[in-house]
């Protein structure tokens, strides 16, 4: 209990500043600071979010609330502008801070409500708490005579004269006298509202933040502004109520939401956010024209109505849904979003299928593919023949006339992925080469079940060859029976289809592979979500036990690195193996804080995400063990891509971002290749050797250069030249321990 008594000063000071940056869906702090200065314009205002933010986190704190929510500024945003639009309203006293703490425990209390109660249809609860609990307090202050109301900005040359004295005044003068045009006056004054301000400079103030967050943000809020600035020059609307009442801000609050925060932003979230106009504009002058009864301003209504309808509208899709991507991984960022989820879409563009792999051991050949010349035809296209031929790809030895001539039969057929045996058919005779059974055409059997609705099948089975039984558990790689040349088959050979129904004879789905290795003329390529041609040879990855063991990375586990640079003192610095709340897993270095997040399967280590220190040595680790396949062929390459907010890609970066919804000029490629492998026998001394690229347009800029040498199962030692500067970090036991002299 005293440790956690002891964090909470720190995480005040982080819920803070998320508080006041979580208005404009961010998490910078460079930006919360631009807006606490600007809230303090006046300062009963500044005062009075303080107080609410403070309350409203202490309140969650000791409630006992979820603590990263807390941090996040989740529980007291609301809370913030509540304390704002009260401290506008009121002079400051005893009584509005007795109001502030209570309002704030209210908006709380609303917020962990509307959490519950539309968080369960996965929809945010945006400013609700702020609107109802703001509501209440001005209805009820009407009837506390002890709050004084505010009379700032009646004598306002006075009091900004008694803030800052005559430079303030100064400079206060020359914003207002500043000739702009009425619309990007009015858009600034519009920014400055969310903070209850209402004046030039808060808003240009908040634009600037706004653009150093975020520029994807920026332009989105220009669009939704203007976007209203002409439909109401078009319809005949009086632009003045946005001018005077202040509530331009629902356009710009509702662009950012819709076009980059809780959509990835593209073309068409820019497309829509010029769609959602009108109808704000409808909210907007109806809602006013009810609340201006209970003498309420409609403040925030139409942004929360339009934005939960338009997400909620959303997820009763079934078509087109690739046109407006919701964000699954929340970043805090627009650009941040459309960066992940681009390169999420270049890694793992399939990453929603089941990996399966292939059902056989060694290398076969596709002799039949999808849309075969023989069979896989209509609604049975869907599939693969695989056989085993020789160098000269023949499939068979001798004359071919006897069912032990062809190099497929009696071979081992294999689980393609973990699932329950679902059918079973075993008693099919096997055909002599030549010869078919049309009236039992599937043969021999099996289906696996998978998930609901995902089935594998493979068939013409040897004859009583089944070493599986009806509702048993298997495992990927685990045998199921032996290729023979049962039902319409000609000649031995396995054929494979996905399908969503359990029966034998069901129909396939057009499905890919997840990782294998393809063969040709002795070399070899990496294949990842892609579906097999005729005469292609593949293999699954044949795991090497050494680099399996090395990337098989425990939770708990310490990797202690000794690391040299040229004219540096020796360091050592250690990784823990930890996982989070979500169970996802990275390699936590002690000595920086960064962390590098991780997935490990059968097949492949790969990297997910990394944040923290780019210049520590985790980092230079994740650039270069990026995506490691866990098997050993020689002078196989494997390619992937970076998320260009990872690289730092440097000034390129804000022209990307300004125009990344609509196109991408920058990548990062990594590339790892396979050199060399000293120990045969026993499969270790591995040398791998990696590059990390930035292309620009028609310009390309080496980043890094990597190698990993990997000894008898673990990462014996890699070096990095990033830069010019060349740092190497070898594997010990313990901060005491010496490296062998000469050890590669």
């Amino acid at each position: 209990m005293l440790k956690n008594l002891k964090t909470i000063p720190l995480d005040l000071y982080n819920s803070l500043l998320n508080s006041y940056s979580m208005v404009f869906f961010s998490r910078s702090h460079v930006f919360a600071g631009i807006m606490i200065l600007v809230s303090f314009f006046d300062p009963v205002a500044g005062l009075s979010g303080i107080v609410a933010v403070l309350s409203a986190n202490l309140a969650a704190y000791f409630i006992g609330l979820n603590r990263l929510n807390i941090l996040s500024g989740m529980y007291a945003f609301n809370a913030l502008l509540v304390g704002l639009g009260t401290g506008v309203y009121f002079q400051w006293s005893a009584e509005l801070f007795i109001l502030l703490v209570f309002s704030s425990l209210l908006t709380v209390f609303l917020s962990v409500f509307f959490e519950g109660m539309i968080g369960k249809y996965n929809l945010p609860f945006l400013t609700l708490p702020f609107l109802i609990s703001f509501w209440l307090v001005m209805l009820a202050a009407r009837r506390y005579t002890g709050l004084d109301i505010s009379e700032r900005g009646i004598f306002t040359y006075n009091e900004v004269y008694d803030w800052g004295g005559q430079p303030l005044l100064t400079a206060y003068n020359w914003f207002n006298e500043l000739r702009l045009p009425m619309g990007l006056s009015t858009y600034f004054k519009s920014l400055s509202a969310i903070f209850f301000q209402y004046h030039l400079l808060p808003g240009i103030l908040i634009a600037i933040g706004l653009m150093f967050y975020s520029r994807i943000a920026f332009i989105l809020s220009l669009l939704g502004f203007y976007s209203a600035y002409l439909y109401y020059q078009f319809i005949g609307a009086n632009f003045d109520e946005l001018n005077y009442s202040f509530i331009g801000f629902n356009f710009i609050l509702t662009a950012i939401a819709v076009g980059g925060y809780f959509i990835i932003p593209s073309k068409y979230s820019f497309l829509w956010i010029i769609f959602l106009t009108p109808v704000i504009s409808i909210l907007i002058s109806s809602s006013t024209e009810f609340l201006i009864t209970f003498q309420l301003s409609t403040y925030s209504l139409p942004f929360n109505i339009i934005v939960l309808l338009f997400l909620y509208l959303l997820r009763f899709r079934q078509g087109r849904k690739n046109k407006l991507d919701l964000v699954v991984f929340q970043e805090y960022s627009p650009e941040k979003n459309l960066y992940s989820q681009h390169n999420s879409r270049t890694r793992f563009r399939d990453f929603f299928y089941l990996p399966f792999g292939l059902p056989f051991l060694g290398e076969w050949q596709v002799t039949q593919g999808h849309r075969g010349e023989f069979t896989h035809k209509e609604d049975w296209q869907h599939a693969w023949d695989f056989e085993v031929a020789d160098e000269k790809g023949k499939t068979y030895s001798g004359d071919g006339n006897s069912l032990s001539d062809f190099y497929s039969y009696n071979k081992p057929v294999l689980a393609c992925a973990d699932g329950w045996i679902e059918e079973i058919a075993s008693q099919v005779e096997d055909n002599q080469p030549g010869d078919i059974n049309i009236r039992e055409n599937w043969g021999n059997t099996i289906i696996i079940k998978h998930l609901d609705g995902l089935y594998s099948k493979v068939s013409h089975l040897k004859k009583e060859s089944i070493c599986v039984e009806k509702g048993a558990w298997v495992k990927k790689g685990d045998k199921l029976a032996l290729c023979g040349n049962s039902g319409r088959s000609p000649k031995p050979h396995i054929h494979f289809q996905i399908q969503s129904t359990p029966y034998i004879g069901s129909t396939t789905l057009d499905y890919p592979l997840g990782r294998y290795i393809k063969h040709e003329s002795g070399r070899y390529s990496f294949q990842s979500w892609e579906k097999p041609q005729k005469g292609d040879i593949l293999s699954n990855i044949e795991k090497v036990g050494s680099i399996s063991r090395a990337f098989h990375f425990i939770p708990g586990q310490h990797l202690i690195f000794k690391v040299a640079e040229e004219g540096k003192a020796d360091t050592f610095q250690e990784w823990v193996v930890e996982t989070d709340i979500y169970n996802y897993t990275y390699l936590n270095c002690q000595e920086t804080g960064s962390k590098a997040y991780f997935r490990s399967e059968q097949d492949l280590h790969y990297f997910t995400a990394f944040s923290g220190d780019r210049s520590s040595l985790l980092y230079s680790f994740y650039l270069t063990a990026y995506k490691v396949a866990l098997g050993f062929y020689p002078n196989l390459q494997i390619k992937d891509e970076f998320p260009l907010h990872i690289m730092n890609p440097g000034p390129w970066k804000i022209l990307q971002d300004f125009v990344a919804p609509f196109y991408l000029f920058i990548r990062s490629e990594y590339s790892l290749d396979y050199i060399s492998m000293n120990d045969e026998l026993d499969r270790s001394g591995i040398t791998l050797r990696t590059k990390v690229e930035q292309l620009t347009m028609s310009s390309v800029k080496m980043i890094s250069e990597g190698e990993l040498f990997i000894g008898d199962g673990q990462i014996d030692s890699f070096s990095v030249n990033r830069k010019g500067r060349k740092i190497t970090a070898r594997q010990v036991k313990n901060r005491d321990e010496k490296i062998e002299e000469g050890k590669s």
